[in-house]
């Protein structure tokens, strides 16, 4: 099948696919992110509270913020500083029934947090993979797509709640201490950028006639030649109802009857030209292996002879 531009209702896919890609890559950058205030005030993981928001507080022009104040708050132990490295600060400062004693508890108040992305980006998927919306071009990657959503979903589902949050236990330096959920955050933007670029090649592919052809079944082949057919009758049809017209009407018959012998004078005058008698011979002798015709022709004449005298013989 010959490769073909990309049909309209795919470049509208793609450039869904395109849009949303880009803003979660954007997304992802540190500028969107929220505030690490460790990193932020230069402060070690032990510093003492009152300290770490004094810090925080001059780095702010009109001092702490409500928000500040009720994390500052949440941060008075060791514990909930090590829970604030892996959920980030808005889950430790917003979460009215987590506690230190129970750390799956700021799991299951992040989790809407952390599937509203995937569920929007499943969506997006369903849309420009969408029979209806886009066509069977597209309609293809359905499952592939869906399949690789759910599995980036899962997987960060798992690296939430397999993460041990103590390993920043012994992090005497800014340096040592692992920021999981800035890192989390990260990829989970990254991978559904991924996803969605992995399925819009994967339609620009298809949909081109670039990889993963399907041959058409013989049900479109017979609907194919049958259309083929259909329109070569309507084209005939055609022409006979315009000879009958010209042939009924008197004076449309003379005028072919002139075009036509007018023509073969043209013709014929042509053909008797020395040039064109010389430009046909060159053209016939270049194009035509003569000498290939002769060798042909003894061939086949000696096996009819043989095959005549075998009969003769029996």
């Amino acid at each position: 099948m010959p490769i073909r531009p990309i049909p309209p209702n795919v470049t509208r896919a793609l450039i869904i696919l395109f849009v949303t890609s880009l803003a979660f890559l954007i997304k992802s950058l540190p500028f969107y992110a929220p505030e690490e205030i460790f990193s932020l005030t230069s402060s070690r993981l032990q510093i003492p509270t009152d300290v770490l928001f004094t810090r925080l507080s001059a780095l702010r022009p009109q001092g702490l913020t409500p928000d500040d104040s009720l994390l500052r708050n949440k941060l008075s132990s060791l514990e909930s500083r090590l829970l604030y490295f892996q959920y980030g600060p808005d889950v430790i400062r917003d979460c009215g029934f987590c506690n230190t004693e129970d750390p799956m508890s700021y799991l299951y108040y992040s989790l809407p947090g952390i599937l509203i992305p995937h569920l929007f980006n499943l969506c997006v998927l369903a849309t420009v993979t969408s029979g209806l919306f886009i066509g069977k071009e597209s309609a293809v990657w359905r499952t592939t797509a869906t399949v690789a959503a759910i599995a980036v979903s899962v997987l960060e589902i798992y690296f939430w709640s397999s993460y041990n949050h103590q390993s920043n236990a012994r992090a005497t330096r800014l340096e040592d201490i692992d920021t999981f959920f800035w890192k989390m955050r990260v990829f989970r933007c990254v991978a559904i950028a991924a996803v969605d670029g992995f399925v819009g090649w994967m339609i620009y592919l298809s949909s081109t006639n670039r990889a993963f052809l399907n041959p058409p079944s013989t049900a479109e082949r017979i609907e194919r030649s049958i259309k083929i057919v259909e329109s070569m009758r309507n084209k005939m049809n055609s022409v006979s109802v315009l000879r009958n017209t010209i042939n009924r009407d008197e004076e449309l018959r003379g005028r072919s009857q002139a075009y036509w012998i007018q023509e073969g004078r043209v013709m014929s005058d042509a053909m008797e030209d020395r040039e064109v008698i010389e430009g046909v011979q060159n053209a016939l002798e270049g194009r035509i292996d003569m000498a290939g015709i002769a060798r042909d022709a003894d061939s086949y004449a000696s096996s009819v002879i043989d095959l005549h005298s075998r009969s003769e013989i029996s």
